[in-house]
């Protein structure tokens, strides 16, 4: 193609021997193109000529008439405003006062004529003096009615002779409004060719200007085009496009031809036939032609190219492109196309070899992405599913769904986890349900021996076809017709085994496609086993974690709690809370919060809350039970660090942790709290307030050495007290300020709730839909501690005072109803009232509670701690406190800033003592010695 068209160039540079190279004759002859075009221009020019005249005959006609309109209009309501005008027509003789009037402004106006009439339509004046006293030809009802009118023709004679007659009939009007007459002025619109005639020359002379114009043009474009052709003819210039044409069409190369703009303007039929391109593709946008991205591209670019090979659809084209004006600043590009399939047999290996390497890294790159089984499983199909199989489907044995260990030899039961490409098929085993295989079925075929099966052909797979007959055949019906089987091993043990079919369209599949199969799935099957090593290991920190955590709410009449608990998707972290009743129907709070994730943590989280626990129910002031916190964490520190490595048994330090510690005392409405490093509670009253007190922040455990400050809080009956994590208001796009802000406005939007709608609100609204950290919230409703069932008296440091504070007790507990517990609650009352007189300071006072048990406390301003010993049979003394252990269900001690309280407390719903009735009588003889007797 190339080569024809350097001969045509060459043939237009040099035509044959013998042609002329003038043509004879006029340049403008009308045998010619220019002469023609000539004529053409001349028929055009002398239209454009007419209908200029015409236009302008037009609007002079129309401007006339409408400047004609306007001067009646305003003579008319000139005259009709002009002074004195009512009165005139209210004389004995109108037509006296108004015919001189109307005349000269007739004159002064340039009017034909002003008319007035009365409101029957008698005229008063007229140019025309036989015509005044007659009635008004036209109808002027629309005037009465206050309206100013145009009215065009059928008017009486006028002065100026004939016409088109235009008038304004005008209403008169007195001071209120009333037409007492009417004005009517008009004018004669005379020919109007005075308007148009000055313009023809000018009209006539451009045309005539335009035609010279356009001959002049023309013989310079005719000496143009036969410099162009090189003195060749129409009918020469015919057939040499008619032989291009057929050279065009019958190579065997295709070519297109492209303009700047991105459109096609030709294509010949070996182009139409190798891009597959429609009927009307010329002059159509290449982008609209549905060719591939990367033949858009290449025909689009301004780039030359030069025996470059591209796929296209099933055919590999070589491609030369060249610019159809490389020396000038028009657009364009000539594009030929060779088929170069025949070398498919040589080159087709290699891009086989390429999309498969292209495979492999896409899977190494999809595959893996997770920690999750089933995800896992969905990868494996929807990389498999791009290029390499039509159908797949992932089948996992249920161990490892669960996070068990497989066990070698074990292929029963399977379960489908996946199923992928673009046609899912119905008859396959769906998604989620076990998979029941027969031996013979090239799947268990594949487990047994450990490596992949190559079943070509489905229609002779007999074991296929044996598991389930109806969905074989229909699956066949549907177009499956190859498959390559390969199980999925990880550690030398199957955890399942993937399956990838091809349908009607595509070749069966070969060894290299098993070879293939083999390395995707191998892939795979370590991202799967990871995926359940990690999936065993949360599951079995998260239960840890919960068997740790409070699992049920201990009975106490202080406050109404719910709790929540969300382990952070990475893996179980360390937040911790508890709720610990105390005596005098006190309640402890505490949450925590331990560095890190995974079993160390959770085993230290269960540490620090048995310790915390303990701590608080040897009724320990709240600084002093995070300062032995803080002790412990640091002990567990150096501990785990005494491998040298600073590393625990986990390979995780313990590198410090956070606590909350707070104690309601329902009585006196009070709350101490202290904390260190952790963040401050919330506090929602019952007006739907929302506060953050201000609790002294103190370093976090395990630094050692630094004092922790407490703060007191007056707590409302029915207030909420919200304790949490960091996890709950602190992500990696939210800094605490932000996540405060938000937990404040949820909580706002919680009044009137439980404490279990308020922690699934806030829950709802606060915690990150994917959380990173852990998640503990707890909410706490105050209750307070009815006042008629607390009795307080103030005991003199004399033993004479004894008798009158039993006494006061007795009474007490008969108005209490709790006859039952009055002579045991005297004996505990008489021997801590005595011993708090004998060994302790003023000021003495005891106090009773009557909750779900009795609690009887006895307060003195001695630091001394009593202390339950065993008496001596020549002792007079030291069976008291022994007694009061046996009689109460526990008792002890704590301190206060004025000194220590004694507490002993007793149950209410008819259990025995701790001692019980025989045994607290044994308990007593052995205080002696048998020699006694």
């Amino acid at each position: 193609m190339e080569a024809f068209l350097r001969r045509n160039r060459r043939h237009r540079r040099h035509p044959p021997a013998g042609r002329p190279r003038d043509h004879r004759g006029s340049l403008l002859s009308l045998r010619s193109v220019a002469g023609q075009v000539l004529l053409l221009q001349f028929l055009i020019v002398t239209l454009l000529v007419a209908a200029s005249v015409a236009m302008e005959v037009y609007q002079a006609t129309h401007d006339a008439l409408r400047q004609s309109i306007r001067e009646s209009v305003v003579a008319a309501q000139t005259f009709a405003n002009s002074p004195g005008l009512v009165q005139a027509l209210r004389a004995p003789d109108p037509t006296a006062v108004l015919q001189p009037r109307a005349e000269a402004a007739r004159k002064r106006a340039g009017v034909d004529y002003i008319v007035v009439l009365n409101t029957h339509g008698i005229r008063y004046t007229y140019p025309y003096k036989e015509y005044i006293g007659g009635k008004f030809s036209t109808d002027i009802r629309p005037a009465l009615q206050g309206r100013t009118v145009i009215q065009k023709g059928g008017g009486p004679p006028l002065p100026a002779g004939t016409g088109t007659d235009v008038r304004a009939v005008v209403p008169v009007t007195d001071d209120r409004g009333a037409v007492v007459g009417v004005v009517a002025a008009g004018i004669t619109v005379k020919s109007v060719a005075r308007y148009w005639t000055p313009q023809l020359p000018m009209t006539v002379g451009s045309g005539l200007a335009a035609l010279a114009l356009g001959a002049a043009g023309t013989a310079l474009v005719s000496r143009r085009l036969r410099r162009q052709t090189h003195g060749l003819g129409p009918a020469e210039m015919t057939r040499m496009y008619e032989h291009h044409d057929a050279v065009l069409h019958a190579v065997r190369e295709g070519v297109l031809i492209t303009c700047a703009d991105g459109r096609l303007l030709v294509a010949n039929d070996e182009a139409r036939r190798l891009l597959d391109l429609p009927e009307d593709a010329e002059g159509r946008q290449v982008r609209d032609l549905g060719l591939s991205d990367q033949m858009v591209r290449l025909l689009l670019s301004e780039d030359p190219v030069t025996d470059e090979v591209h796929l296209t659809r099933d055919r590999l084209l070589a491609v030369n492109k060249r610019s159809t004006f490389p020396s000038g600043p028009e657009g364009g590009n000539v594009v030929t196309l060779r088929d170069t399939t025949e070398l498919a047999a040589v080159t087709g290996r290699a891009q086989v070899t390429r999309e498969r390497l292209k495979l492999l890294y896409e899977a190494g790159v999809r595959i893996g992405t997770t920690l999750d089984v089933t995800r896992e499983a969905e990868e494996l199909a929807q990389v498999a599913a791009a290029g390499f199989a039509d159908v797949i489907t992932v089948d996992l044995l249920d161990a490892v769904l669960r996070g068990e260990e497989p066990v070698a030899g074990r292929w029963r039961p399977l379960r489908r986890v996946a199923a992928g490409g673009e046609r899912l098929m119905p008859s396959l085993w769906p998604v989620g349900e076990q998979v029941m295989l027969s031996p013979a079925a090239p799947q268990i075929r594949a487990l047994k021996q450990e490596y992949g099966v190559l079943q070509a052909d489905l229609r002779q797979a007999r074991g296929w076809q044996e598991q389930a007959p109806e969905r074989a055949r229909e699956a066949l019906e549907q177009g499956l017709h190859s498959l390559v089987t390969v199980p999925l091993q990880a550690r030398g043990v199957s955890l399942g085994v993937a399956s990838f079919y091809r349908m009607r369209g595509r070749p069966a599949f070969e060894n290299e496609d098993l070879l293939l199969a083999e390395e995707l799935t191998a892939r795979a099957a370590v991202a799967i086993d990871n995926a359940r090593r990690f999936a065993r290991e949360h599951a079995m920190a998260v239960t840890l974690q919960r068997s740790l955590l409070p699992r049920r709410q201990p009975e106490q009449d202080a406050l109404k709690v719910a709790w929540r608990y969300l382990p952070a998707e990475a893996g179980v972290g360390g937040d911790w809370f508890d709720l610990i009743p105390l005596p005098g129907a006190r309640v402890a709070l505490a949450m925590g919060d331990v560095v890190g994730h995974g079993l160390h943590a959770a085993v230290t989280m269960g540490r620090l809350r048995t310790a915390a626990h303990n701590f608080a129910t040897l009724d320990l002031p709240v600084d002093e039970v995070l300062g032995h916190l803080d002790e412990l964490v640091e002990r567990m520190d150096s501990e785990e660090s005494t491998g040298g490595n600073g590393k625990g048994q986990g390979g995780d330090g313990v590198t410090g942790a956070t606590c909350l510690y707070a104690v309601y005392d329902p009585v006196a409405g009070a709350c101490t709290i202290a904390r260190a490093g952790h963040p401050g509670p919330a506090v929602v009253y019952e007006d739907g307030t929302v506060a953050f007190p201000d609790v002294p922040a103190s370093p976090p455990l395990g630094l050692g050495g630094h004092p922790f400050e407490t703060a007191e809080l007056n707590l409302p009956e029915a207030a909420r007290l919200v304790l949490y994590t960091d996890g709950l208001i602190e992500t990696r796009t939210r800094d605490i300020d932000g996540g405060l802000e938000e937990l404040r406005r949820a909580l706002k939007r919680t009044e009137g709730l439980t404490p279990e709608e308020t922690c699934q609100a806030v829950i709802e609204a606060v915690a990150p839909e994917h959380p990173a950290d852990d998640i503990a919230l707890l909410v706490a409703r105050t209750r307070a501690f009815p006042r008629s069932r607390v009795a307080e008296w103030d005991v003199p440091g004399d033993a004479a005072a004894v008798p009158p504070v039993r006494a006061g007790c007795a009474r007490t507990l008969r108005e209490w109803g709790l006859e039952q517990v009055v002579f045991t609650t005297e004996l505990i009352v008489s021997e801590l009232v005595t011993n708090a007189i004998r060994y302790g300071a003023p000021p003495i006072k005891v106090r009773l509670l009557h909750g779900r048990c009795l609690t009887c406390e006895v307060w003195d301003g001695s630091s001394t701690s009593p202390r339950l010993r065993r008496a001596a049979t020549t002792d007079e003394g030291g069976r008291g406190l022994f007694l009061v252990a046996q009689l109460s269900q526990r008792w002890g001690t704590r301190y206060t800033s004025q000194g220590k309280v004694i507490w002993a407390d007793q149950v209410l719903d008819g259990g025995a003592p701790a001692g019980g009735g025989e045994a607290l009588a044994d308990a007593l003889l052995g205080q002696f010695d048998g020699t006694s007797f």
